[in-house]
């Protein structure tokens, strides 16, 4: 069954630094890209970076750009996403998301990614 687990979210100061990861599995990582997005109360899902199944070719949405870095390991089927110089701002609920096995376009729409996880909570407090 598809899985995506989520986990390293937490409470952290502004300026500090998280990592969050996203066990998978081999299924739903394999030739898929992955991604997180990310939803605060009262706000639309919105995506935050992007990454294709051999590792290049990040994207990231503008206002995480030079402080967030994604990445995945193959061959651990986990996903990361590297937080620094966190800001209030991007407190939310990050999801890990695949968008399918065999499916290598970023696409920046949520309602295009088939795959999710629960979450997990991320809040910066200034």
């Amino acid at each position: 069954q598809v899985q995506l687990v989520e986990s390293g979210g937490g409470l952290v100061q502004a300026g500090g630094s998280l990592r969050l990861s996203c066990a998978a599995s081999a299924r739903t990582f394999g030739n898929s890209v992955l991604g997180w997005f990310r939803q605060a109360p009262g706000k639309e899902r919105e995506f935050v970076a992007a990454i294709s199944w051999s590792g290049g070719s990040p994207v990231y949405t503008d206002s995480v750009k030079g402080r967030f870095t994604i990445s995945r390991d193959n061959d651990k089927n986990t996903l990361y996403l590297q937080m620094d110089n966190l800001k209030p701002e991007d407190s939310a609920v990050y999801r890990c998301a695949a968008r399918g096995q065999g499916i290598t376009v970023i696409n920046r729409s949520a309602s295009q990614w088939r795959y999710w996880g629960q979450g997990t909570q991320v809040t910066v407090s200034s």
